[in-house]
């Protein structure tokens, strides 16, 4: 009986001659990730390998990982290019195993997709080898006069429109102008792929309804200088950051707290504490555990939106926006920080912090955020307006902490004292976090700062 080649890649093995073929599959790389980006093959169709070796190096979000080999062996045949999005348990290439190893080889392959594999990470400032680059889309390569479809009544896109739209930055609005050919006026994909190749020749314009519209040849002198190709990891944060702005109208507000009590506090017991729970005390610990109190005070800004669903998150996991050696930026994240005391909280946190530096965090470690803190006081700055760590709701920005003289209320009159001041600033989404909601649980943050109990006990 002859059996497709559909059919030998889903069977476990298959035996040719005096070798075994194994389908290889993209393993398990942490609880939560449910796919990967092929970044490149290290062995290549035709190539031998021993067990260990690494056979694919395989992006997770902003953690990239090196899928080593589970037998020695040879490459017969890979099922995924560079730069193609694969999703866990798939079979990313065809294996094939000496006779001396066969059974280990089919075992591992039987087991592959049930046990988490240990990939090793790959450091964000390592070089990888050059793939083959997709050419960008020049947007008045077309006609340059384009007539926008005025009676698009259809806005529901799939999510296989939607993925394309975010690889490419193409705006929800520049969707709007793409003529559609689906069922009840429904956006194909091979509307959008069309309107690729005519090379986006909507993406500036605006609905008109008789005359067409002129796109503006825009030759922007963008200077001389050195030119430094983005890391990958550099890439993936302009996606994320240039998404989560065309998905989310971002607003921002801002309180000012008064964090004498904090500061004093933390200078009287700072080194108490490190002789005592062996971990440094930093502000950030103090700054996680005010905010997952206001969190579970107002839990809607514990939220994320699912199409016309809002999802209230059951957990409270706060990320830390932190930068590496390498100037990128990551998140860290916190588990259940509301459920851990503060020497819990400083022993995480500086533990997290001290793999960013050294480039070791794991992909579980960066997963599962709810709401993210950006301690931009670090550098210096006074306050900043954070772009939303998507698929969240808000981000909390955290300003240097500066002393000032301050007019201070008292019931036997106001007096002039130096305190120690700090800018907060909330950026929301504000298709589902209202500007009371937003203001409520910012002021309650500053509250909690301002109201620290000097006299707390370590």
């Amino acid at each position: 009986m002859n059996m497709s080649k559909k059919d030998k890649i889903s069977a476990p093995a298959y035996r040719t001659g005096r070798s075994v073929e194994v389908p290889f599959k993209l393993p398990k790389m942490g609880e939560s990730i449910t796919e990967g980006t092929i970044i490149n093959w290290l062995v290549q169709p035709g190539d031998s390998f021993e067990e260990g070796d690494i056979i694919v190096e395989v992006g997770t979000d902003k953690v990239d990982n090196e899928v080593p080999a589970p037998f020695s062996g040879r490459l017969i045949e890979t099922k995924y290019n560079p730069k193609d999005v694969v999703k866990i348990g798939e079979v990313i290439a065809i294996l094939e195993a000496n006779d001396s190893s066969s059974k280990a080889a089919v075992e591992r392959s039987r087991n592959q997709s049930n046990k988490e594999s240990k990939p090793t990470q790959i450091n964000p400032g390592d070089s990888i080898k050059k793939t083959k680059k997709i050419a960008p889309i020049q947007s008045g390569a077309a006609s340059s006069t384009y007539h926008v479809p005025v009676n698009r009544t259809n806005n529901f896109y799939s999510p296989l429109v939607e993925k394309i739209a975010r690889e490419l930055h193409i705006s929800f609005e520049e969707l709007a102008r793409i003529p559609a050919t689906g069922k009840d006026g429904r956006l194909r994909k091979s509307d959008v792929f069309k309107y690729l190749d005519e090379g986006r020749p909507a993406q500036f314009a605006q609905p008109v309804a008789e005359a067409g519209y002129s796109i503006p040849q825009l030759n922007l002198d963008k200077g001389k200088g050195k030119i430094i190709e983005m890391d990958r990891m550099r890439q993936m944060i302009a996606d994320h950051m240039v998404y989560s702005k065309h998905t989310s109208p971002h607003v921002t507000a801002y309180v000012e707290a008064d964090m004498s009590n904090m500061v004093n506090w933390r200078n009287a017991h700072k080194e108490v504490f490190q002789k005592k729970y062996e971990e440094k005390l930093t502000f950030t610990p103090l700054f996680v555990e005010a905010v997952a109190k206001a969190i579970n005070d107002f839990p809607m800004i514990n939220v994320s939106v699912d199409g016309t669903n809002i999802i209230v998150k059951e957990h409270i996991h706060i990320g830390m926006a932190t930068a590496l050696p390498s100037g990128n930026l990551i998140v860290p994240v916190v588990k259940d920080a509301d459920k851990k005391d503060l020497p819990t909280l400083a022993k995480e946190i500086n533990e997290l912090a001290e793999k960013a530096r050294t480039n070791k965090l794991k992909a579980d470690d960066t997963q599962g955020s709810t709401f993210t803190i950006s301690n931009v006081g670090t550098f210096g700055s006074l306050m900043g307006t954070p772009i939303i760590n998507q698929p969240e709701a808000a981000i909390l920005a955290t300003g240097i902490i500066k002393k000032r003289a301050e007019v201070m209320e008292k019931p036997e009159g106001d007096t002039i004292e130096i305190r120690s001041m700090m800018y907060l600033s909330l950026s929301f989404d504000h298709r589902v976090v209202d500007g009371f909601l937003a203001g409520s649980f910012l002021r309650r943050i500053a509250d909690y700062f301002e109201q620290f109990d000097f006299k707390r006990k370590i």
